[in-house]
């Protein structure tokens, strides 16, 4: 006997939380809102404010210009710099040009440069554990002397790190890498040079390692895991990476129109979480193209509550 076909196979959801937007992301995403409030449109943003291409379109309907230089500013208009931070001739440039520039680095971001500064400052060279080319890491090598940072990516590089002086070194972290990974990274650091200075708490943001400790705990009961994300947010990758190292296959998605059916034959429970600039809109997007193929029961999986959020710039909150 054939299935009607408006018989949908049931699936099992399982929904990771914490998941999308963490406080920083959030917060850069008000800076942006409230200066088109204050100033009117167009406002430039240096970079895109988060890694989100749905986030991104949003606030370019709303007046927002994003460019990848200060060069693309014209004078006197407000600009701000992205999420992830940016070297720290960039606020200079905007000031010898007189221009108005609002700062949405996230304070987990900066409380890394400031650390970076201060180890300078003590005279130690410092190993910065991130991925080469990341806005994130462009930014916090531009805070310090050029030579006074060592790029480390991998267990390999950390092996093979030759120090003019052991006894003078320090180690800081991109704050989107993987738990795991970093801790193998550091292990390896912490053997090789005994004296090395270790950040004040953890580098890697709260948001960063709940979310992916949210996929650990779901993966092993799904046959297979999406992450709604963009294909260049660190944090979103990481959670592909985390699911997998589970033994359970996942994929990234920017949107619902992305779900592979294919990919899903034979899926009896499926794992969805979104990365930390991934809105909450675009989770739901996904359930309800999910909802069109099956009979879909959503449970979602709690590890932790975030409760933590961020400040505006002054000169924004009355806005």
């Amino acid at each position: 006997m054939t299935h009607a076909p408006s018989a949908r196979p049931p699936m099992k959801l399982l929904i990771a939380a914490p998941r999308g937007f963490c406080a920083g992301v959030d917060r850069a995403i008000i800076i942006v809102e409230k200066a088109i409030e204050k100033y009117g449109a167009p406002v430039y943003v240096r970079h895109e404010i988060v890694h989100n291409k749905y986030v991104v379109d949003g606030l370019k309907a709303k007046g927002a210009i994003f460019v990848e230089s200060l060069d693309q500013v014209p004078d006197g208009v407000p600009v701000v710099f992205s999420a992830h931070g940016v070297p720290k001739a960039v606020p200079a440039k905007a000031e010898q040009r007189g221009l108005d520039y609002l700062d949405a680095t996230c304070p987990l971001v900066s409380k890394v440069h400031r650390q970076a500064e201060r180890q300078v400052e003590a005279g130690r060279h410092i190993l910065f554990i991130g991925h080469k080319g990341h806005p994130e890491v462009i930014g916090t090598f531009g805070q310090v002397p050029d030579g006074a940072m060592t790029l480390i990516e991998t267990v390999e590089d950390a092996e093979a790190f030759a120090p003019t002086d052991a006894d003078n070194l320090a180690f800081l972290t991109q704050t989107t890498l993987s738990v795991d990974d970093t801790a193998a990274i550091v292990s390896t650091l912490e053997r090789r040079f005994p004296t090395i200075a270790a950040p004040k708490g953890e580098d890697i943001c709260y948001a960063t390692s709940n979310r992916q400790t949210a996929v650990k705990a779901i993966a092993a009961r799904c046959q297979a895991l999406y992450v709604i994300g963009a294909p260049n947010s660190s944090n979103s990758l990481r959670l592909v990476e985390v699911a997998e190292r589970e033994g359970t296959p996942a994929r990234l998605i920017q949107r619902a129109s992305e779900i592979d059916f294919a990919w899903l034959d034979g899926v009896m429970t499926l794992g969805l979480t979104a990365g930390a600039s991934a809105p909450e809109i675009l989770v739901r997007e996904v359930v309800d193209r999910l909802a069109e193929r099956f009979t879909v029961e959503e449970e979602q999986v709690e590890t932790t509550r975030e409760t933590i959020a961020f400040k505006l710039p002054r000169g924004l909150e009355a806005a």
